[in-house]
Formats: C-alpha cells, structure tokens, sequence
C-alpha cells in the first residue's frame, strides 16, 4: 500500500519560512514523480512544485519560483518543500502526490499524481 505523510504545515506570519515534508513508503521511491499540490478555499488545486527521484528535475509554478525550493532525500524516502519569504496568498492546504515513473520530468498537472496524502494546513497571515 502506498502511503504519503505529510507534515510541517503551520500558521506563520508573512515573510516567514516553513518546510513541509512528505515521508513515501510502499513505493520504489527512486522511480517516481512527487509533486506538492496545493488547494485554497474555493479554488482549484494547483500544482506548486514536482521532482522527479531518479534525476532530480525539479520544477515549480512561476508564483513560487525563488521562493520555493523541492528537494528529496532518496535515503529517507522523504521529500521536502522549503518555503520562504511567504505570503498570504500561500495560504492553503498543501497536499503531496505522486506516481510511479522512470522516465525524465516531473509534471506540473494534479490529475498526472495517482497517490496522495492527506495534506497539511499552511495558513500565512499578514
């Protein structure tokens, strides 16, 4: 079975920084594109940033990009998101996803991930 555990969401104030984690199990987490997807209240999920294990593109949404940075650590099966400099229109619930793939990319498409957790809440006040 393959599980994606979230952490690191928290309520900060704008300018501050946070990193998320996503531990995978059940998953040959050198083939696979894991993404962070996020969702705001009454909007659509978008993608923020996605790595590809094997290796290690990464790319991100232009909202992001600076700001953000994806990484994985391929010994812990674990992916982290470092978010800095944020701000409120961060604000939402960030959601891991990914899928089995040995191939080159990562995609910035929500619908590509077929495995997801449960999310964590990122809330940024102003």
């Amino acid at each position: 079975e393959v599980q994606l555990v979230e952490s690191g969401g928290d309520l900060v104030q704008a300018g501050g920084s946070l990193r998320l984690s996503c531990a995978v199990s059940g998953l040959s987490f050198d083939g696979a594109a894991i993404g962070w997807v996020r969702q705001a209240p009454g909007k659509e999920r978008e993608a923020v940033s996605c790595i590809n294990t094997n290796d290690h593109y990464t790319n991100y949404r232009d909202s992001v990009k600076a700001r953000f940075t994806i990484s994985s650590d391929n010994a812990k099966n674990t992916v982290y998101l470092q978010m800095n400099s944020l701000k409120p229109e961060d604000t939402a619930v960030y959601y891991c996803a990914a899928y089995s793939w040995d191939g080159p990319l990562c995609p910035m498409i929500p619908l590509a991930y077929n495995y997801w957790g449960q999310g964590t809440q990122v809330t940024v006040s102003s």
